[in-house]
């Protein structure tokens, strides 16, 4: 028997589960789009924005997703034959890096496998030995959502500085702006770039990019750059539709606002982080204590809890994965994520990997529901695990 009829929990990391209030603020006719209250509502957004990012320098909105801005950043701040360095830790560092290659780049890999953080060291080495400053720019994805692996921004600026290496500091934050604290002007990132459909909360179509003056600097030479991608003419417009170099995301805009005002004005950044914090916490306690049991087979990921994001949890179940995965969500309702860039699809490995997404609108009981569910789908399908999950996760959400 099924018992998924009822609420159905998106627990994937992207596209986030999203606030009914984003829905019904969504939901209404066609705006106006020459004049009238969704430019005012357009240029609310920026400032709010900016203050997600913790930047004090320019923002900008393009329709389309993360691999959108991955290719509005680089287009804007690279010319063909440029050198990029990437330092890998999943495979969204495979994608970017892959972008940048079909945009002419010449892209070198620093691979720190798919269990471990960047090693902020390791590019300093790097750039120490680039005497002829090739190296445009250093493409870093802050948490990678495949492996669940958080690597420290602030460390790599410190490294590339002392260096005294002028590359760029360019930071992914698809998973972990809003989740994970990220302050961009204080760890000296020069742009960062999000999507809209995680930790803000809002259906996927809009992605931002935020620059400083570094790059700025860098546009002036850029030849990969188009009409489209251009974030001159996006940035602080005086004619409406430059906004988007055309007709804007009218519903998506609507949307965004009501997040914002639960992110920003609401919750306030600081506890967003500190809530997210608190639930990554009772999901690391729960799969520790599965993963202690005498014969369990499943692990977390990233074994150092102090490099694991606070957004998205990947797991180690060989074999059994999607058995799980398919069991939890056809039984009970609870969709996971699937694994990524962990295996080849095509083999039997890329059945042991899944993830728990536990970004944007998540709250301690829906988490535990999730957990739950999991312990159930354990339970049911006879996988091994030890004991006492849930209680460490209770305990670890009332600490």
């Amino acid at each position: 028997m099924s018992l998924a009829n009822g609420p159905h929990t998106l627990a994937i990391p992207g596209p986030s589960m999203v606030p009914e209030r984003v829905l019904r603020a969504m939901h209404r006719p066609s705006p106006n789009i020459y004049h009238g209250p969704l430019i005012d509502l357009t240029h609310s957004l920026i400032p709010d924005l900016k203050a997600v990012a913790r930047t004090e320098h320019d923002a900008t909105i393009y329709i389309g997703n993360g691999h959108a801005a991955w290719e509005a950043v680089l287009a804007n701040t690279h010319s063909r034959g440029d050198r990029v360095l990437v330092p890998r830790t999943g495979s969204f560092a495979d994608g970017w890096a892959e972008m940048a290659r079909g945009l002419g780049l010449d892209v070198e890999m620093l691979d720190f496998g798919n269990r471990d953080p960047i090693d902020a060291a390791a590019v300093g080495e790097r750039l120490r030995a680039d005497k002829g400053h090739e190296i445009r720019s250093v493409l870093v994805v802050h948490v990678d959502t495949s492996s669940s692996i958080r690597s420290d921004i602030a460390a790599i600026r410190r490294e590339i500085d002392a260096a005294g290496h002028p590359a760029l500091l360019q930071v992914d934050c698809m998973a972990s702006m809003a989740c994970d604290r990220f302050e961009m002007d204080e760890w000296g990132a020069d742009t960062a770039i999000v999507g809209c459909q995680k930790g803000l909360m809002t259906p996927p179509g809009v992605c931002f990019v935020f620059y400083n003056d570094r790059a700025s600097k860098a546009r002036e030479r850029a030849d990969c750059v188009t009409g489209y991608w251009d974030w001159v003419p996006r940035t602080n417009p005086e004619i409406y539709f430059r906004y988007f170099n055309g007709t804007g995301p009218t519903h998506h805009l609507y949307g965004l606002r009501e997040a914002l005002d639960m992110i920003v004005h609401e919750e306030g950044i600081e506890n967003v982080w500190a809530r997210h914090a608190r639930i990554a916490s009772a999901i690391h306690a729960a799969f520790e204590a599965w993963e202690a049991g005498n014969d369990a087979a499943m692990e977390l990921n990233v074994r150092d809890p102090a490099v694991r994001s606070h957004a998205v949890t990947a797991i180690r179940l060989p074999e059994r994965a999607t058995e799980l995965r398919n069991w939890v969500e056809s039984k009970m309702g609870v969709t996971l994520g699937i694994g990524v860039g962990m295996a080849a699809p095509d083999t039997p490995d890329w059945h042991g990997f899944f993830r728990i997404g536990h970004m944007g609108h998540v709250s301690g009981q829906s988490i535990l529901g999730t957990l739950a569910t999991i312990d159930t789908g354990l339970k049911a399908l006879g996988i091994p695990h030890g004991p006492g999950a849930l209680d460490r996760a209770s305990q670890a959400l009332a600490a």
